[in-house]
């Protein structure tokens, strides 16, 4: 019964139903204009309009061309190889699978919307060589390739041709909306943390659930150059916008975990904390254009509400102000730059300021899982080499069928942790799909003898399921059925249905799927959780290489990829609440790596003599290996509680230094690192409170 009730329960709105009826139109004009041209496989044209079928015209154009690119590729490589090989079915067969391997390979690391050209570029040349071998006495490789690249170009025109003229939705507006949001969501927390209670909730998971966005909002941004919003153009700076949101994220996870260090000792500073609030939000609140010069320019009275703060507060409470101090002054600083660069593009300036160094760089600092990667590549090679083997040795001429969408189905839904039980639906999609193909060829197309007839019966079928489409909880059931539907009617201009073909390739639809759920299941397919902990062993790795970075671009932009890391984790359905814990601190841990930065720093303003310098080095090296250690999920007590210890040291000869801003920057990257990094509320350890008095 598995997404039968929500199939039931599924009613189209009016905004399902416009964009159904034009994707029906262009998958109608395809067809036709395929008939027309008496093209060699018209349900290729119809099948690829309803494959990157979107109701946004920049997504649907970007996968347009992208799918486009990928299938020349494809049939490039596929002219290139199979003359050669077609002799040498096993030497093929590795070739392919070879091939397939690879473009699957880079597709999983890319993490943008290109990545689909690498997918596509893989499982083209299949279809194209499997094709030419099983109607080899028909048509030529050469053919079979320039009539794919064709059928693929018409239908992505006549998608074109139908989003643009026919109620166009853009995706500018969209993203406009949502950055707006997502700076509100920034705003509301801000005020939270400063709100005159004591500092009680959790804001981890709300900052962790923006990073998500801001990286789901990052992807999204590429369509714009591909639609006419005014917002064309603007990807870049967009993008860029987006990278500066992350380093408000850090600020405000960085100001939370100090305040409740502060509420855990006293709140008598919280007396004069909301007139600091007030003059920050009406200083952030002026709807004034920001001149470049302006952009570090802080609110007149902010130095003088910190010290009234300061004056209210115990002594042991100074160096946590402090640092409060300097993440307020850069947030301040960063929602600035953020609506400098937001007031450029509504300007339609594709230029950043001079004084705001681009985070962007040209391969995107985005998560990548290479073990995914690489399970997901062997995967694949396998399934090609599984159920093109059953295909030779069986000697079924419908075998191709099942060995290319075996190949598809190992390609479309890697990305997934666990792809399995997605595919579970694709193959129940296909079931359905057979029976409808035997319900339209037996039951009704005796009766259609022209075009308009076949689109009047076609009509309430794919309007129906098309309209799932922008529903991700249908879709994975709408677009099996109509893709499988549309292959298997396999419409030509001179109509006329193989029953034992029908079958079989009934059957090859199903037994194709059923081999690449197998192979992915012994070899790719991953728990939540097991995703979750790698991603998490890459976490400490960039925590311990944060250890020896200078603070500049290259430590933001390290720290960006953290954020977006983050964001991902944030997706995940973990079911260990100890994992849950250490994705809640992960993002808490990302807030603080700048005091690694920072001490890293330090100790090159100290001279090699002193004794916090040797302190310091010394702490260095112990976070080195426990990072390391815990990026391998091998740590062990006394490795906690030695650094600790030497957190104590350094912070104990700081307080002997006669250079007052150096002693106090040191205290504050000790005090973060002990608080936001090792998770430790300074109480814990004997002669605590003695280490920090003069703090």
């Amino acid at each position: 019964m598995f997404l039968f009730k929500p199939l039931l329960a599924f009613r189209p709105s009016k905004m399902d139903l416009i964009f159904a009826t034009k994707t029906f139109i262009a998958g109608m004009l395809a067809l036709y204009i395929a008939f027309a041209l008496n093209l060699a496989y018209p349900m290729w044209a119809m099948g690829t309009v309803f494959i990157i079928a979107n109701p946004y015209v920049g997504m649907m154009s970007s996968k347009s061309i992208y799918r486009l690119f990928g299938t020349v590729v494809g049939a490039i490589f596929a002219v290139a190889v199979m003359p050669s090989l077609i002799n040498s079915p096993l030497l093929l067969t590795l070739v392919l699978a070879a091939w397939v391997s690879i473009c699957l390979y880079i597709s999983l690391l890319d993490r943008t919307p290109r990545s689909y050209v690498f997918m596509l570029a893989g499982y083209t040349a299949v279809l194209i060589c499997f094709n030419a071998i099983a109607y080899i006495d028909t048509v030529t490789i050469f053919d079979m390739a320039l009539g794919r690249c064709l059928e693929i170009a018409l239908g992505v025109v006549c998608s074109a041709v139908v989003s643009v003229t026919i109620f166009p939705m853009h995706i500018g507006p969209i993203l406009q909306h949502r950055i707006h949001k997502t700076m509100q969501d920034t705003k509301v927390v801000f005020d939270r943390i400063l709100s005159d209670e004591q500092h009680q909730e959790n804001y981890t998971t709300l900052l962790a659930h923006i990073t998500r966005d801001t990286s789901d909002l990052h992807a999204m941004a590429v369509h714009l150059n591909y639609e006419q919003s005014k917002f064309k153009g603007m990807t870049k700076p967009i993008q860029e916008l987006l990278h500066q949101v992350t380093m408000l994220i850090a600020n405000l996870v960085a100001m939370a975990e100090r305040f409740k260090q502060l509420d855990q000792i006293d709140l008598s500073y919280r007396k004069n904390l909301k007139k600091l609030h007030d003059h920050v939000v009406a200083f952030l609140s002026d709807d004034h254009p920001i001149q470049e010069e302006e952009l570090h320019h802080l609110p007149l009275t902010f130095e003088a509400d910190f010290d009234l703060i300061l004056q209210q507060a115990k002594a042991e409470q100074h160096v946590m102000l402090n640092s409060v101090k300097m993440d307020i002054r850069h947030f301040i600083q960063n929602v600035r730059a953020v609506k400098l660069i937001w007031q450029r593009i509504q300007n339609g300036e594709q230029s950043l300021p001079e004084s705001i160094t681009a985070l962007t760089t040209t391969y995107p600092s985005l998560h990548r899982d290479y073990g995914v990667a690489i399970r997901g590549a062997i995967s694949v090679f396998m399934t090609i080499l599984i159920a093109t083997g059953l295909w030779i040795l069986s000697g079924w001429k419908s075998g191709f069928m099942m060995a290319q969408l075996a190949v598809i189905c190992a390609c479309i839904l890697t990305a997934l942790d666990n792809p399995v039980p997605a595919l579970k639906v694709f193959v129940r999609g296909s079931v359905y799909a057979a029976i409808i193909i035997f319900i339209y060829a037996y039951g009704i197309f005796p009766y259609v003898t022209t075009f308009w007839q076949l689109v009047v019966v076609l009509a309430p079928f794919l309007i129906y399921v098309l309209s799932m489409f922008p529903h991700p909880q249908l879709v994975g059931l709408g677009l099996p059925l109509v893709m499988g539907a549309v292959m298997g009617l396999n419409l030509h201009n001179n109509y006329s249905l193989d029953q034992v073909m029908f079958f079989d390739s009934s059957i090859g639809s199903i037994l194709g799927p059923i081999i690449a759920i197998f192979v992915i299941h012994l070899v790719r397919a991953m728990s939540p959780d097991m995703t979750a902990q790698r991603m998490l062993s890459a976490h400490y790795k960039d925590m311990r290489q944060a250890i020896g970075m200078n603070y500049g671009l290259a430590f933001r932009i390290h720290l960006r990829g953290m954020l977006d890391r983050i964001g991902l984790l944030n997706t995940k359905q973990v079911q260990s609440d100890e994992l849950k814990v250490e994705i809640n601190n992960a993002l808490i841990e990302s807030s603080a790596i700048i005091d690694l930065s920072r001490l890293h720093e330090l100790v090159k303003k100290l001279s090699a003599e002193t004794e916090v310098m040797n302190l310091i080095e010394q702490l260095q090296q112990q976070l080195y290996q426990w990072l390391e250690d815990k990026s391998k999920n091998c740590t062990d007590s006394n490795q906690f509680k030695m650094i600790m210890l030497q957190l104590q040291k350094v912070n104990v000869a700081a307080q002997n230094m006669g250079d007052e801003d150096l002693r106090l920057r040191i205290q504050i990257s000790v005090n973060n690192i002990r608080n936001s990094i090792c998770h430790d509320n300074g109480l814990s350890l004997e002669n605590a409170d003695t280490a920090w008095v003069g703090a």
